[in-house]
């Protein structure tokens, strides 16, 4: 999955993301990636919109459920 974003990222394209928040609600997401990086063991992305995400919290991507 991580390719997919980062190829995302470079082309420029908008993404679709589900995310689940800290709070286990499930947010819809359509923003450019603006920087995959990692921090304190944990990798992010960050959009073009500013928000911050957390990996391991994204559930699916364009359409693909992530595992």
């Amino acid at each position: 999955m991580h390719d997919k974003l980062e190829e995302t990222s470079v082309r420029g394209t908008i993404a679709h993301f589900l995310i689940r928040n800290g709070e286990g609600v499930e947010q819809e997401i359509q923003d450019r990636i603006q920087d995959i990086y990692a921090r304190d063991g944990v990798e992010y992305m960050k959009t073009a919109g500013g928000l911050e995400i957390r990996l391991d919290r994204l559930t699916a991507f364009n359409g693909e459920v992530v595992t």
